[in-house]
């Protein structure tokens, strides 16, 4: 059973950082999607940044995250990381880990993404 467990939210001022992490148990997939999707109040869950690992391993940002926040893998841990820097209020959200084994699709929308984390709180204050 696929279980990923986020941790990392918090509250910070903007322009502060924080780092999120994704620890995925019981998979062996060698190829996957995975990604960070966050749903503020009102809103519609939307992709922030995904990993794309087959033959190659490609990335994927939303335009507001790029150049602030860095996706990364460490595979020996089965960790997923969301390095946020920079931050806006209009980054406040829950943030969602999202995994999938299949890597024929586009690696970006939440309905092709089968497990999904619990969700963590990030509030930027202004």
């Amino acid at each position: 059973q696929v279980r990923l467990v986020e941790s990392g939210g918090g509250s910070v001022q903007a322009g502060g950082s924080l780092r999120l992490s994704c620890a995925a148990h019981g998979t062996t997939y060698s190829s996957y999607c995975m990604g960070w999707f966050r749903q503020a109040p009102g809103k519609e869950r939307e992709a922030v940044a995904t990993i794309r690992s087959a033959s190659v391993v490609r990335t994927a940002y939303t335009d507001s995250v790029k150049g602030r926040f860095t996706i990364s893998q460490d595979n020996a841990k089965n960790t997923l990381y969301l390095q946020m820097n920079s931050l806006k209020p209009e980054d406040t959200g829950v943030y969602y880990c999202a995994a999938d084994w299949t890597v024929s699709g586009s690696c970006w929308f939440p309905s092709e993404f089968q497990y999904w984390g619990q969700g963590t709180q990030v509030t930027v204050s202004s």
